[in-house]
Order: C-alpha cells, then sequence, then structure tokens
C-alpha cells in the first residue's frame, strides 16, 4: 500500500494499524496525517511506547498520556484515581484520535490497560472509549521487555484495525541488499543471507575509522565515544540541557532524548544529529564532523555529504494538544563514533560498522542492519545466531497483517469518492474539526488519483531528471524509476520524454546493454547485473529495459 493511500484511509477515522519495513515512511504518513488534523481543528494525542520514540514524533509516552505509569495491573481502585485526576481526565476526554507509535515494544497487557483508562474516564464502552486509534510501527523491530505483543491483547482483536501495510522503500536502493532484509524478515536467514554478509566482514583494527559503529550494549558505546574524544588535542566545549516543567515529564524527555544532558565536543569529533530540522537541512541521523564553532560559540558541522550547518539549540516537548506541558533544550547532536541498536531505531546512516556478537535480543540484528541506505555502507564485525532470528509469532502474523492490508487497499480503491467524501466530513464534524476546504482527492479512470505519480510527473516535465525528483521529494532512486516505468505503461508519458533524462553513463551503454537483454530472453535482470560485474545498478537497467521494450 502506498503513503498516499494509508493517508486516505486513516482521514476516514477508522482504526488503523500502519506498519511496514524500515524505511517505508511509517512516520512520514503519521506526521503528515498529524499536519492534516491539525490543519482541521483537531488536536490529537501523539504517543509512543518508549521516551525515544516520543521524542521522535513530538509527543509522550503512552503510559505518561495515559496516567498508568509503571503499573503493571489496574485495580478499580487505580482506575477510580486515574478517572478523578482533573489534569488526566481533562486530556483523555479532549482527545479525538490517539496515536501509539513504535507499537511493537508495548506489552499487550499495557495496550489493554489503556483501553481500561479511556473507556473509564469516558464512559464510553466501545473500544478505547470510542477514540480513533492508529497503532505504528513493525513488529520485526524490537520487541516488548516482557509480556506478549499488542496484537495478542484482546482489545486488538475487538478493535479489528484496518491494516496498511506500506510497500515503498524510501531508504535502501539495491535490490541485493532489500532482498537480504527481506529473507531476514521473513526468517529465511540461510546460507544465502550469511553469504552476503561474510562478503561485508571488516576485522576492528581495519574497520573505517569515521564511520558510526552500531552496538548491542550501552559500555560498548559509551567507552568508544570518551575514548575517541579524549584522542583529539584541542579544547573541550560543553554544552548543557535546560529544562521547563514537571520534573517526571522532565526525567521521561530526557530519557528520550539521544543528545545527552552535557554534550561534550572538540573541532574534529564526530556527531550525529538526534533531531529532525524543520527547514529539511539535516534529520535524525546525519553524520558529519565538527569543523569550527562560531562568535556565538555554537558548533558547525560539515556533514559526509558536504553540507555546513550552523547549528541551533532545538525543543524536545511533550504537549497536550497544542499545549506545552515540559520541555528540554540541547544542541540537536551527539558523538557518533558509536550507537546502541536500541537508539538506532529510526536513524537512517549513510555507513554503519555493525557488532551483533553479542546481540541477545529478536529483531536486533534486523534494526541495526536496516539503518543503512547501502550494501556498501554496511561493514560488519560478526554476529551470532540470535542476531539475524525474527520471532517465530511473527512470521506467520505478518502474513496475515498483508492479506488484510490488500483488502483494506482494494475496498478502498473501490469506494466511491462521493462515499469517501462523506466518512471524511463525517469524521471531521464528530472530532469537532471543521470542513474547510478540499478534504478529498479526485479520481481519474475510475480509480484513486495517484497523487505521488502526478508530482513525480510534474517535476519530470519540469525538466528535473531522476536525481533532481528524488532529492526533491526526499526519495530513493528505484522509487522515482519505478514512478516513471508505471508513468510509460499507463501511457501518460514516452519514452521520447524519458530519453533525455536518462543518466549519461546508461545512455552510452544501451547498445552493449540491449545487446545482452537479447542473449536473456526471460526477462531477468539479475544475468545483465552478473555479466557486467555490477557496472551498471539495477535502477539503471531497469530503465535501460524500459526504453528497449
Amino acid at each position: 500500500m502506498t503513503q498516499e493511500t494509508a493517508l486516505k484511509i486513516l482521514q476516514t477515522g477508522a482504526n488503523v494499524f500502519l506498519t511496514g519495513a524500515p524505511g517505508s515512511g511509517k512516520t512520514h504518513t503519521i506526521n503528515q496525517y498529524v499536519a492534516w488534523l491539525r490543519m482541521h481543528g483537531i488536536p490529537p494525542a501523539v504517543t509512543a511506547s518508549t521516551g525515544i520514540a516520543a521524542t521522535h514524533i513530538g509527543g509522550m509516552t503512552i503510559h505518561s498520556w495515559s496516567g498508568i505509569g509503571i503499573k503493571k495491573n489496574l485495580s478499580p481502585y487505580d482506575l477510580d484515581a486515574i478517572a478523578s485526576n482533573e489534569r488526566l481526565s481533562k486530556r483523555i476526554h479532549r482527545a479525538t484520535t490517539l496515536i501509539i507509535d513504535e507499537i511493537s515494544m508495548l506489552g499487550a497487557e499495557t495496550l489493554d490497560m489503556v483501553d481500561a483508562v479511556c473507556k473509564e474516564v469516558k464512559g464510553n464502552g466501545k473500544p478505547f472509549g470510542g477514540l480513533q486509534v492508529v497503532l505504528v510501527g513493525d513488529f520485526f523491530q524490537l520487541p516488548p521487555v516482557e509480556g506478549n505483543f499488542a496484537f495478542c491483547s484482546s482489545i486488538w482483536r475487538k478493535t479489528l484495525p484496518l491494516t496498511c501495510y506500506l510497500s515503498e522503500q524510501h531508504r535502501q536502493d539495491e535490490e541485493i541488499f532489500l532482498k537480504l532484509l527481506g529473507d531476514i524478515r521473513s526468517g529465511k536467514a540461510g546460507k544465502e543471507v550469511e553469504q552476503v554478509l561474510s562478503g561485508r566482514i571488516v576485522e576492528e583494527k581495519n574497520a573505517p575509522k569515521e564511520t558510526t559503529r552500531i552496538y548491542s550494549h550501552n559500555e560498548d558505546v559509551d567507552q568508544i565515544n570518551e575514548e575517541r574524544l579524549m584522542k583529539i588535542v584541542g579544547k573541550t566545549r560543553e554544552f548543557k540541557m535546560s529544562s521547563h516543567g514537571p520534573g517526571s515529564m522532565v526525567a521521561t524527555l530526557k530519557r528520550g532524548c539521544l543528545s545527552p544532558e552535557k554534550l561534550s565536543l572538540k573541532i574534529g569529533a564526530k556527531v550525529m544529529f538526534t533531531k529532525n530540522s524543520m527547514e529539511g537541512k539535516f534529520v535524525n541521523g546525519t553524520l558529519g564532523e565538527i569543523r569550527e564553532f562560531g562568535t556565538d560559540g555554537l558548533p558547525i558541522v560539515k556533514t559526509l555529504r558536504g553540507r555546513r550547518i550552523e547549528v541551533e539549540v532545538m525543543d524536545w516537548t511533550i504537549t497536550d494538544g497544542t499545549k506545552v506541558l515540559a520541555k528540554i533544550s540541547q544542541i540537536p547532536l551527539r558523538l557518533a563514533w558509536a550507537i546502541t541498536v536500541h537508539k538506532s531505531q529510526g536513524v537512517t546512516l549513510d555507513a554503519a560498522i555493525v557488532d551483533l556478537t553479542h546481540a541477545f535480543e529478536y529483531g536486533q540484528g534486523y534494526v541495526a542492519l536496516s539503518r543503512v541506505r547501502s550494501l556498501n555502507g554496511l561493514h560488519v564485525v560478526g554476529w551470532n545466531n540470535r542476531a539475524l532470528a525474527v520471532h517465530p509469532k511473527i512470521s506467520g502474523q505478518d502474513l496475515n497483517f498483508k492479506m488484510e492490508s490488500a483488502s483494506a487497499r482494494k475496498a478502498f480503491e473501490e469506494m466511491p469518492t462521493e462515499d469517501h467524501a462523506k466518512l471524511i466530513r463525517s469524521f471531521l464534524t464528530f472530532s469537532g474539526g471543521n470542513t474547510k476546504g478540499d478534504v478529498v482527492t479526485k479520481k481519474y479512470g475510475g480509480k484513486q488519483k495517484s497523487s505521488t505519480l502526478d508530482t513525480t510527473l510534474l517535476l519530470l516535465k519540469s525538466g528535473k531528471d531522476f536525481a533532481e525528483i528524488a532529492e526533491s521529494r526526499k526519495l530513493i532512486g528505484s522509487t522515482v524509476v519505478a514512478h516513471v516505468i508505471e508513468l510509460c505503461s499507463l501511457g501518460r508519458i514516452t519514452k521520447q520524454d524519458v530519453a533525455p533524462l536518462i543518466p549519461a553513463e546508461i545512455k552510452d551503454a544501451l547498445p552493449i546493454i540491449h545487446a545482452a537483454m537479447d542473449e536473456n530472453p526471460e526477462g531477468r535482470l539479475k544475468p545483465i547485473f552478473e555479466k557486467f560485474r555490477g557496472k551498471y545498478s539495477y535502477q539503471n537497467l531497469r530503465l535501460a529495459k524500459m526504453l528497449k521494450n
């Protein structure tokens, strides 16, 4: 399912389980939905299962939002106490949409408790007291610390969320790497996966010096970062975190913030941004090096891609609707010679050295490996048997999620535009929002209009090449190529429209590539890729194939 389709389903007010592989755009889709709700005057309750995940989406933990805290179960007295708490009661009464991110790390028992609280406070026996509930996450990633998965809870079955399984990929581009991650995800991490990883093995002493290391344990990370900073000759600059708000909320923010309370930096230090820039200058995971300190004392970072960024203090907040309840402020950086698997979740890296020799939890290997954009940027010190294993409960359940998503997509695509618009307006009215402006995308040819294809088409016709379109839309190249191939198949553009934008290195090689394709009439690209020893990427080979047909 595309992000656009998932967004349209969310806008009907349906309960949704939004899932997909790392890099498929779950957080991006949720951010779009939150912006849409706020545009229509509906402040959603944005929460997550952990403090780290909560800081990524600008919300609070579900434990704090619901008032359950660290409780393992709720007695009638506990429920009454929560419902009698004026601040909690107002917060839950005011909510019409509840978003819970990183649902994979939330136990079934906790989800049932949140449901019980919502019912008690709202005086409504419907699931979650009648709230629209949006559960976001990927069960192949890190599991709950204890207890069953959330989908095993009684309330999950009663809520019956529509599954939206995102299928586009915005992080990885290479077919071999995507297959490796797909094999691990499907529980088929056999000899082929090990062979590919073995080709990326690097000895610790020969590992690239400035590349971020990912470890399973905190002590390894702290030791490496401290040692590397000490080796740099020069003055240490320290930046202390400031805070505002109730102590418990500030403590939650600090636990979830990837930037430390006291950040020590030197010129030459390797750093990673810990927050997304509103202006798009950097994202959580952008790597660079401290090059100097400005006249105001703030650090200036040169990213791996050569961009010079003057870093300013940023805020991490806990909000209730539009009200800021607590805030911490710090430079959005951390030392990045090393990071834990847990804290890497949600981060995208150009390159990483991954040490999984001491992996101890299902999903750790998958999370660590999937942080990296390309196989070429992946360096592996080693792994153990647990590192590549997925939880036995997940593989079979994942097939159910995919089938549910396919059914939801089909039903949505067949829904008349007028019915979809009615559902959206009804939801907005029920939630106390406004229905001003367009609330539904038009259709063409009996199908939902694909705004993502239209955007690519518009940029294509404006003269932008594939790289410029990918950069403009924050997509990987293979997704843009897939859009162009689909546009050609729909007859909306011709090969002549595409030919001038083909990269020079592939344009000059078309005759020999087409000749090689003639020798492989079955149409598979792998023999062509291997024939030229990887000289031409799968992305470029797909373009060559399109121009040949």
